[in-house]
This record gives structure tokens, sequence and C-alpha cells, in this order.
């Protein structure tokens, strides 16, 4: 890997050890989860490597082969937010400090393996960053602990409004299941791939642009959604308290279709989306159950337009790749990847056309981008395990 290489050419000398974690893909689910909603999910074969040794004098200091700057400060010192890619580790360092006492920092490079955007590669860095820094301080984080200690670095931290879906698909998730969560209470089921299922591999189409959720409309829509629902739990009597309380879950769909008319539009749209991509998850989990790929796929696909005309995410450039998605042949679904500003699209595909695919979705989509040309790229990946399996 090219970030060992690195680490030694910058400090003369082998890692200690490399960090890993997986990225993620959101099949069914997205938009869903701060919310307390339910999600589907799988790690995939690739994502983030940390080559690392320890600091004993408890300084921190990092790089990465995506960035040119490095980043530096010490664990009892961590300070604030200074907007560069190094916020999410800042943000690790201060949650694992509050929970535990850190006397040891680390020196590391990090690399990524795919491009940057929608395949949540800030909780990817994050939970490789936190391995990395639990082990050299000697410190046992269980799975359910790994997840909540990168949630509180990415939510209370680096200030995104995000709930724990990136986190549990990257720690949980196990090759060939399907992780079906509910984040009400984090109960979750890993569904196998019936034997008798079609095969199957999974698509990622990267538009060419790379985005970052402190910098998108990302919050603006969760802040939408739950808009919606406080004023739901209004017009419907319910007792209710402060508006950062309030939850999709909390409110039955039934109240919502009595009072979805007396909404704003932009809340109501977002309030459909999340009561009908809930109904999309159940339905996607038993369709999995049973080996049906077809039948997940096309609820893949529903998902994915929701996210376009209700949630109302996605770049130009994302919106033509999943238009082009649902024409080709060979691809059972697919949607946005991640939260749908900029970044890629993914789908699950027949392995069989993956080349036909890989040629009709390029020339189709850089005949309508052709700025795109060098940009654009197409990755064919697998499940895999999550970050928790190795631990």
């Amino acid at each position: 890997m090219k970030c060992e290489e690195r680490f030694s050419v910058v400090y003369g000398r082998d890692a200690d050890g490399i960090a890993f974690s997986p990225y993620r893909i959101c099949p069914i689910g997205a938009h869903s989860d701060h919310n307390l909603g339910k999600i589907t999910g799988f790690a995939i074969d690739k994502g983030i490597h940390i080559a690392y040794s320890a600091k004993h004098n408890g300084v921190v200091e990092m790089g990465s082969l995506q960035f040119p700057k490095r980043a530096q400060w010490h664990i009892k010192e961590i300070g604030g937010k200074t907007g560069d890619w190094a916020d999410y580790l800042r943000g690790a360092t201060w949650a694992l400090a509050k929970r535990y006492p850190l006397t040891v920092g680390l020196c590391g490079v990090i690399e990524g393996s795919l491009p940057i955007g929608g395949l949540s590669s800030s909780a990817a860095v994050i939970l490789a960053f936190l391995d990395a820094l639990a082990k050299v301080n000697g410190i046992k984080l269980s799975d359910q602990q790994l997840i909540e200690v990168a949630f509180d670095a990415e939510k209370n931290y680096v200030g995104i409004n995000v709930g724990t879906l990136d986190q549990s698909c990257e720690v949980l998730s196990r090759k060939g299941q399907l992780l079906y969560l509910d984040c009400r209470d984090n109960q979750y089921e890993l569904i196998p791939t019936d034997p008798a299922m079609k095969p199957y591999k999974i698509a990622i189409f990267f538009s060419g642009l790379e985005h970052n959720l402190a910098g998108s409309k990302y919050n603006m829509r969760v802040d939408e959604l739950r808009a919606g629902v406080y004023a739901l739990q209004a017009l419907s009597g319910m007792e209710y308290g402060k508006f950062n309380q309030a939850n999709a879950r909390d409110v039955s769909y039934e109240t919502y279709l009595e009072f979805k008319d007396r909404l704003p539009a932009p809340w109501a749209k977002r309030c459909e989306h999340w009561y009908t991509e809930f109904r999309r998850v159940e339905a996607g989990a038993e369709a999995w159950r049973r080996g049906d790929v077809e039948a997940f796929g096309k609820l893949s696909f529903e998902s994915g337009w929701s996210s376009i005309h209700n949630w109302e995410s996605g770049a130009p450039e994302q919106i033509k790749l999943y238009e082009i998605m649902t024409e080709t042949p060979g691809i059972y679904g697919g949607r946005f990847s991640g939260a749908g500003f900029k970044g890629c699209c993914m789908a699950l595909i027949d392995p069989a056309k993956a080349g036909e695919i890989e040629e009709r979705v390029e020339r189709e989509y850089l005949t309508a981008f052709p700025e795109m040309k060098g940009k654009y790229s197409f990755h064919l990946c697998e499940s895999a395990d999550g970050i928790g399996a190795g631990l």
C-alpha cells in the first residue's frame, strides 16, 4: 500500500501497524437514520488504510495521500475545528478522550482506495483512526462503543446531523450478508444471501464531483424533515418537546397521511421520503430474505427516485448517472450513494454484464458531461466484513 511507502519515506522506518475501515453502501434506507428509521447496508472491499506508529509524547501527526497538508495536535489540547480534512480525526480524538484517559499519540499516513464522495469516507476515516488511537493506548472498544464514539465525533464535533447508518454499516457488516438495522434501538440482523439468488456484484459509478456533507445542504434537509415532524405533532395534538428532539419515528404514518396537506411543501416532501423509505426498507429486507435481488433492486431504484423528487438532493451529474442506470440492462437497482450531494452512485448488477454496463454508462455519462472525462470512474466491488470483524 502507498500509505506504508509514504510512512517509510516521511519517518525513515516502517509503520508499527495498519488500521483499515471499509467504505459502505446503503441500497435502501437513505436519509432515514437521523430520525430513527431503518436501513439496509453493506460494507465493501474498498476503504481507508492508515499506516501508523505510537508517539509517546502525546502528539498526533497525520498526513494524507489525498490532501497535501499534514495536521498536528496534542491528545490533551485538541482545540476546535479548523475546517480542514483533519477535523474528523480531531473529533475522533475528542470523542475518545471524553471516555478514556489518553496518554499516547500517534503519527500516520491515510490512504483512501476510491475517490472521495458518497461512500461515507468520513466515517471510514474516523473509524480507522479510532482503531489505531485505541490500540496505541491499550483501549479495547466493543462494536457498539466504536459506533457511538465515531458518531459522537462526526455529529457533535464536526457538526453534521448524521445518524448511525454509516458507522453501523462499516462496523457490523459481514461479507455476503445484508445488514438490516433499526436505528431506534440499534437492533440489527445480518440476512444471508440465499444460495438460489441470482449472482450480483456492487458497482460504484463516481461522478467526478467530490462532496463534503459539512458544506452541503445535508443539515438543511434534516432540519426540514424535523420541522415537518414538529408540525405534525402540533397539528395532531401530540405532546412535544424541544425541536431537536422531534423524530419522524415518533409520529405514525397514519398521522402523517392525515395532516400532510397542511404542511409547507418542502416539509411535506421530506416527510414523504422518510415515511415511504421506511416502508421500502422493510420490503427490501423481506425481498433479500427470499433471495429476490430483482425486487430488492427495484426498491433501491425507487429510493433513488424519492431522493431526487422528495428529498431534493443530487447534483445534475448524479441525477444523470441515476437515469442512465435505470435504463441499463443488467443493473438490478441502485441510487445515489451517501447523502446525494455530489459523490457517486451505487448499483447491484449482474456480474456477467459488468463489462457492457461499464462501457454503456461511461459512454452515455461522458456524452452528457464531457468535462468529466478523466474524473469519472467505474469500480466493481464485493461486499465485505466491517471493521468490527477484525477487532
